[in-house]
């Protein structure tokens, strides 16, 4: 297992969810941290709470990553060292609405594609080239099994997380040979924000979602981002699908 002592990273949608725990997981392997979402205040507490344990001082920028301006003032802001990070956990992303495509909202596929799919790009156009340059890192994306299975009424977030695979697929092949390495973490149902993002803060409705079933945890997804970008230089973790053991499939779910 290869050791993370003091290199550098760089998490997106990291205030809360699968970003917040990567950035735990990383921090707490000896990883210096570039922490990016939306709310400043969330921010500033992981950050304070992972350097009190850890004692080192990460650096926050917050921004949303579907402003390609921002995402590049950012960068360019930052110390050389994180502008060719070792390890870029390309994770900030998110759902909206659960209807009929003839029924959805405008306004919520846009979201979701400026976030999910431009966001995504905007991120690996600002911070890949330097690290190919110096011939070394890892690009995690947070990809999900939506990416693999389409669902009921899920239609314009499941095109998002296609375009996510299509992307990694595509971004592996472009860095054959440059020792930039490309990973995928795909999971299935995980007990975050995700569900009362997607009900527009539905809390009631997005609790429905995990009733009767035990679903992955943040810590459980962070766990093999760590197991990616832990393995020896010769090893890829191409693509994981990371499933809690009651769910089968995008529609399959075992409920007690």
């Amino acid at each position: 297992m290869r050791s993370l002592e003091n290199l550098c990273a760089v998490v997106t949608g990291a205030s809360a969810g699968i970003g917040a725990a990567s950035a735990d997981q990383l921090s707490a392997a000896g990883v210096d941290l570039v922490l990016i979402a939306r709310r400043e205040s969330a921010l500033t507490e992981l950050s304070q709470r992972l350097s009190a344990r850890d004692g080192r001082k990460h650096l926050i920028r917050a921004l949303d990553v579907r402003q390609r301006e921002a995402i590049e003032a950012a960068f360019a802001s930052l110390p050389e060292r994180f502008q060719a990070p070792d390890i870029l956990v390309n994770n900030a992303g998110l759902s909206r609405g659960l209807d009929p495509l003839d029924r959805g909202l405008a306004s919520d596929w846009d979201e979701m594609i400026d976030t999910n799919v431009k966001g995504l790009l905007w991120v690996d156009r600002a911070w890949v080239p330097g690290m190919r340059e110096r011939g070394r890192g890892d690009v995690v994306h947070i990809g999900s099994i939506a990416g693999r299975q389409s669902y009921p009424n899920g239609n314009v977030y499941c095109a998002t997380k296609h375009a996510v695979r299509a992307l990694t697929d595509g971004l592996r092949l472009d860095l054959l040979g440059s020792g930039v390495r490309v990973s995928s973490i795909d999971p299935g149902m995980v007990e975050t924000e995700f569900s009362e993002v997607r009900f527009h803060g539905n809390r009631e409705r997005a609790a429905t979602v995990y009733q009767g079933m035990t679903p992955l945890t943040a810590a459980d997804v962070a766990e093999a981002v760590l197991f990616a970008v832990t393995r020896p230089p010769h090893v890829t973790v191409g693509d994981m699908l990371l499933l809690p053991t009651d769910q089968a499939s995008a529609t399959s779910i075992h409920r007690k």
